[in-house]
């Protein structure tokens, strides 16, 4: 069975950008899991240059200290990623 984590980080990855201002957060899923892994990005992840990935390999690095919010919004926007790839 393969790993979920490359769904997680780039489900993660588009949530982060609208966190950290890269474009304007978008309703839904996507904009939740950013919301709720922003104190956990704040905590862990606070001297990391975003961009390139590195605020996800830093989350990947803390996963088992990541929040239950962030890991439960970060599960629906990689649930949500899935169904979209499935629909095309």
């Amino acid at each position: 069975m393969r790993s979920p984590w490359p769904y997680f980080a780039a489900a993660l990855t588009l949530s982060l950008m609208a966190v950290h201002g890269a474009h304007a957060a978008e309703p839904g899923v996507t904009g939740r899991a950013a919301k709720a892994c922003k104190a956990d990005i704040d905590s862990f992840c606070a001297g990391v240059k975003p961009g390139e990935g590195r605020i996800v390999a830093c989350l990947k690095e803390n996963r088992d200290k990541l929040s239950e919010d962030c890991k439960t919004a970060a599960k629906a926007a990689l649930a949500e990623r899935k169904n979209a790839k499935q629909a095309r």
